[in-house]
């Protein structure tokens, strides 16, 4: 019998992998975990029905996440990861040399723990001596903290249950006295076939508190419509006016500096949600 598993990403339409077993189902404190190894994208992280990673594709979105912020900083030292218990996010902060310290701030211990032991490509960096991994509130921890980071990047679930008030104005703004005075953040802001409005909101917001702000996108095949965007608010640094000489070679398989600025350039439909 053939096992096939379907995300419905709106009520009218989905996505559907076929899957060889299933290597973890639970439900967390948080939300329902579950980790599944598929035949065309590998094992496959879900949380509440919604895929968040998988061993296939699942670099596009972590080197999007951190390099594009990463190249923009001058001198990225110490870096905040809001959610991110996969690691993904973290494995690319730390091939940037200037990175001192990257701090891990994930509210469900289940999803570092079960990443570890069934994405461990993904997952493998979060024992770097660098790293300072911690299960709280990424909430709280950012309204507790002040002139502490030079970059914040949240890679959170869809707004739904935890992550809702990671999408709100005013985490921005306790992101903004979070960071350091050329301070700058990222955040994943989901796809524009589906969710608009969220784009527009987040957009708006951001750009009342961060004098540059701007919207990019990647292409990743197993999230809603395969298109993806990211927000990012700077203080100082603009990601379309980084030096050619600021660049250094790290191993990607998607980022490259050419992609960098590329990534800026949106489709009219998606520009246009800006206006």
């Amino acid at each position: 019998m053939e096992l096939w598993f379907t995300e419905k990403q709106t009520e009218n339409f989905g996505i559907t992998a076929k899957i060889k077993r299933t290597l973890h189902t639970e439900k967390t404190d948080f939300q329902q975990l579950d980790v599944v190894e598929t035949e065309e994208f590998g094992n496959m992280l879900v949380l509440d029905g919604m895929v968040m990673t998988t061993e296939k594709d699942e670099f596009v979105y972590h080197e999007m996440v951190a390099h594009v912020p990463l190249f923009t900083h001058p001198n990225p030292k110490h870096v905040l990861v809001v959610g991110g218990g996969d690691g993904g996010v973290i494995r690319e902060v730390l091939k940037h040399p200037s990175v001192e310290k990257a701090t891990l701030v994930e509210i469900d211990g289940k999803v570092i723990e079960y990443s570890k032991k069934y994405l461990p490509s993904i997952a493998g960096a979060l024992d770097d001596s660098r790293v300072d991994v911690q299960v709280g509130d990424g909430f709280m921890h950012i309204a507790e903290a002040e002139n502490a980071y030079d970059v914040i990047m949240v890679d959170s679930t869809e707004p739904v249950g935890p992550a809702v008030k990671l999408f709100e104005k005013g985490f921005y703004v306790g992101i903004a006295k979070a960071l350091k005075e050329d301070g700058i953040f990222v955040a994943q802001t989901d796809n524009p076939w589906f969710h608009q409005h969220l784009i527009k909101q987040v957009y708006n917001d951001v750009k009342e508190i961060f004098p540059i702000t701007n919207l990019y996108t990647a292409n990743i095949p197993t999230y809603p419509s395969g298109l993806w965007t990211f927000t990012i608010g700077s203080k100082k640094h603009d990601p379309l006016q980084v030096s050619e000489e600021r660049f250094h070679e790290i191993e990607t398989k998607y980022y490259t500096k050419e992609l960098h600025k590329a990534a800026f350039a949106l489709p009219k439909f998606v520009a246009d949600l800006l206006k």
